[in-house]
């Protein structure tokens, strides 16, 4: 049974589905709508051509220039990404989070979400968008097995072991390969081709960002949140609330 919501903002309505395969998003959203935790809160990130982001509780009646974006509920969840079947096309709902230097599992925050706007993208521009997840899968492998030989590497310099060092580094880049070769070069479906060349995404932000459902209708409310005009900290000059999220 799908699980869908309205969105009442002051903009107008959107209707979300929440996917079932992402069954920690969707049930701590449902907790939230429930203790009606949204309402009054304000899309206090708003980026043309990119997103709106919302579900800062700190949002609530903040005056003008109040930095927001940090609030939320004292836990994270941890990222259930559903790849390559959930992606980041146009109206995609996504967990917010904090960076990977800070995060390096990913964790969503706790309530704050963005829907997904984005640019379509020419057939070359996401080849070359491949070619970059491959060079980071190769650099995250290979930090990996770094990782793994610490204390190898350790003390090959501390005992200056210059060749040893070459050795195990030349040893670390052929494994870094195989893994590669294993896992399978990155590539878009035909499906992500279609929906990023057509109708439009942020195809950068896949795998990194959990999305846990997708906008139903007010697509077009969407498209309005996302032309309004905003301040340097992108927050929008006047206050796009929501007044209310609803189970449908």
């Amino acid at each position: 049974m799908a699980t869908r919501l309205k969105i009442k903002t002051t903009e107008g309505d959107i209707t979300i589905r929440l996917y079932d395969e992402t069954p920690k998003h969707r049930d701590n959203f449902l907790k939230l709508v429930k203790e009606e935790y949204f309402n009054g809160t304000i899309f206090h990130r708003v980026i043309k051509d990119f997103m709106i982001q919302g579900g800062d509780p700190d949002s609530k009646n903040a005056p003008k220039g109040k930095m927001l974006g940090t609030g939320g509920p004292d836990y994270t969840i941890p990222a259930e990404f559903v790849y390559p079947q959930y992606f980041h096309k146009r109206g995609a709902l996504s967990a917010a989070r904090t960076g990977d230097e800070v995060n390096p599992n990913r964790e969503s925050s706790g309530s704050q979400f963005y829907i997904v706007w984005g640019k379509t993208y020419k057939p070359t521009e996401l080849k070359q968008m491949e070619h970059q997840m491959a060079m980071q899968q190769e650099q995250l492998v290979f930090n990996q097995l770094t990782k793994e030989h610490h204390e190898e590497i350790m003390n090959l310099r501390r005992n200056r072991d210059r060749t040893g060092l070459q050795e195990l580094q030349e040893k670390l880049i052929e494994q870094t390969k195989t893994i590669c070769k294993q896992q399978g070069k990155p590539a878009f479906t035909p499906e992500q081709i279609e929906a990023y060349t057509n109708v439009g995404g942020t195809p950068f932000l896949d795998n990194q960002y959990t999305v846990f459902g997708e906008v139903e209708g007010g697509l077009d409310i969407v498209e309005r949140i996302q032309n309004c005009d905003t301040d340097r900290n992108d927050r929008p000059t006047k206050d796009i609330k929501i007044e209310n999220v609803e189970l449908l």
